[in-house]
């Protein structure tokens, strides 16, 4: 049989569609694990971008010293994360994929979100204050709307990199799409791998579009 075939067999089983292992779950736990830690990133790195960026603090600086954690290797800040959550006693699993989702998610927000307010023309700022708008005022209905595509373009380039990395967390016990993967590799069954992987490619497409 051929390799196509095998993969459209492994697709059509019903095994893979029903329990704990079964395709629906595991995308649900990819879905769930990538929402969490999109969320929480966001809550961190996007008001934190705002306020450095509105308030003119840090520059480059700040943004160079964020992105620091995007020269790192996937896997390096999985295999970091494993000891340190082990010593907070919070063992394998979740909160070690967690913590290595929200060092990869936070530079591309944080840095977005910073570039689209300080890129804002001084002037519709001045224009703004001269108009009797506070501080926070300025910054909400002025900086932030006109920095929202580019801010959004972080937000979507952290999700695609949250989806593909998620599969990394199987690794350390944890579920998600990256099992099929890990396990696949495990028993030598290629249309596995090949049927993970193609699954977390389209999650991560489907997610980078919105």
């Amino acid at each position: 049989m051929s390799f196509a075939g095998d993969v459209f067999d492994w697709f059509t089983d019903p095994v893979n569609w029903t329990g704990l292992d079964g395709i629906p779950n595991r995308m649900w736990e990819h879905i769930q694990m990538s929402a969490i830690a999109m969320i929480i990133a966001g809550l961190v790195a996007i008001p934190a971008a705002v306020f450095f960026a509105h308030r003119r603090l840090g520059g480059s600086l700040v943004v160079a010293a964020v992105n620091i954690g995007r020269a790192v290797p996937s896997f390096a800040v999985v295999a970091v994360s494993l000891p340190i959550t082990i010593r907070l006693g919070l063992g394998l699993g979740f909160w070690p994929t967690l913590l290595a989702l929200l060092f990869l998610a936070i530079p591309p927000m944080f840095s977005n979100a910073h570039a689209g307010v300080s890129s804002i023309d001084v002037s519709l700022v001045d224009a703004a204050k001269g108009m009797g708008m506070k501080g926070g005022q300025v910054m909400t209905r002025i900086e932030v709307p006109l920095a929202m595509p580019v801010l959004m373009t972080g937000v979507r380039v952290a999700a695609v990199q949250v989806v593909a990395t998620a599969t990394l967390g199987a690794l350390v016990a944890w579920g998600g799409l990256g099992r099929y993967i890990i396990d696949g590799f495990a028993t030598q069954d290629t249309a596995e791998v090949f049927a993970g992987g193609l699954l977390v490619a389209l999650l991560a497409i489907a997610r980078g579009r919105h």
